[in-house]
């Protein structure tokens, strides 16, 4: 007659068992570069605790690995190249990421808040059957974490229940992490069939400009529907050059025509956070607002002195902008 042991060691419960913090990043990059998003979710990912694994797929993906390895926090990179991966599909990396899910088991899956994140990992979370929390802007702990609601006018802190958390990073709100004095191992990605059967990259045109991305600079000149015209904006645009600062625009300005899309800011286009922002002839709706107001210092020009912008801003000149942009110009 045999007795059933009841022992808890040799059956340890559910209740009884914890799991150990583990995070993985999706990185984004060009296949010759980290985006710097990717240092910001890293930093995200630092706080919730634990080893900080970074992933990064692509078609020759040598020396962006390499630069990930050297991100401080991190503690492995997967890597994964190959065809599959051309355009960074969200249909390929999907199954990559539930893979090497589904091997090393992390608590965590966080990516940038941008078009990349917010396209992969609502797929990851569908397939884990979770609740994705999304555009975070804060974390308080492993489970809980802050985000903005109503385009930024209310702040909401949400615990999630789920057992593997699927998170967007807003990346202004999270400093980039710096390089380790030590590089992190490099190892290979679980391999499989991953190529996406119902999409097929076929090719991007990317905007060159000699003047820094939005996201990544320091000065931004942003103008507004007061710019009246497209060709006004070279106005922005040689002030901008001069203090090698970027140009965007609010959506009024590239609903109108005055510019490409690939320049607004706010609620529906890039969130940004300078050193300095100026705002030209931007009147300051809500939706605009939600895209710059994390800037270290912001300066407002407009001649409407109730416009909502001088509520935000650090410095503000009520006058004409036809006339003080030429001033500046001429003094800079």
């Amino acid at each position: 007659m045999f007795a059933r042991c009841s022992s808890s060691l040799a059956r340890p419960t559910v209740q009884g068992f914890r799991r150990f913090q583990s995070t993985l990043v999706v990185a984004e990059h060009n296949n010759e570069s980290l985006n710097p998003i990717t240092a910001n979710a890293v930093t995200a990912a630092k706080k919730l605790g634990g080893d900080v694994t970074v992933l990064v797929a692509g078609t020759k993906v040598g020396s962006v690995s390499e630069a990930a390895a050297k991100l401080d926090g991190v503690t492995k990179v997967l890597v994964a190249e190959g065809d599959a991966y051309k355009g960074m599909l969200a249909e390929a990396l999907t199954p990559l990421v539930l893979a090497a899910q589904n091997q090393l088991k992390f608590t965590h899956i966080v990516a940038g808040a941008t078009a990349f994140g917010k396209a992969v990992l609502p797929r990851i979370a569908a397939k884990l059957d979770v609740s994705p929390v999304s555009d975070i802007i804060g974390v308080q702990s492993a489970d809980t974490f802050v985000r903005t609601i109503y385009a930024g006018n209310a702040i909401q802190t949400i615990k999630s229940k789920d057992p593997v958390k699927v998170i967007t990073v807003r990346g202004t709100n999270f400093e980039p992490t710096g390089t380790a004095g030590s590089a992190a191992a490099i190892e290979k990605a679980p391999e499989g069939d991953f190529a996406s059967k119902s999409t097929e990259f076929v090719g991007q045109e990317l905007t060159k400009s000699d003047r820094p991305s939005l996201t990544a600079a320091k000065i931004i000149v942003s103008g507004g529907r007061g710019m009246k015209s497209g060709d006004n904006f070279k106005m922005l645009y040689d002030l901008a050059d001069k203090w090698g600062a970027a140009v965007g625009a609010s959506r009024a300005a590239v609903d109108a025509g005055y510019v490409p899309n690939d320049l607004q800011i706010g609620q529906t286009g890039k969130i940004v956070a300078p050193e300095l922002y100026v705002a030209v002839g931007i009147s300051g709706a809500i939706q605009h607002l939600a895209g710059m107001k994390d800037s270290k210092t912001i300066v407002a020009i407009n001649k409407d002195p109730e416009a909502p912008i001088f509520q935000v801003a650090d410095y503000g000149l009520v006058a004409d902008l036809f006339k003080v942009v030429p001033e500046m110009n001429e003094k800079c």
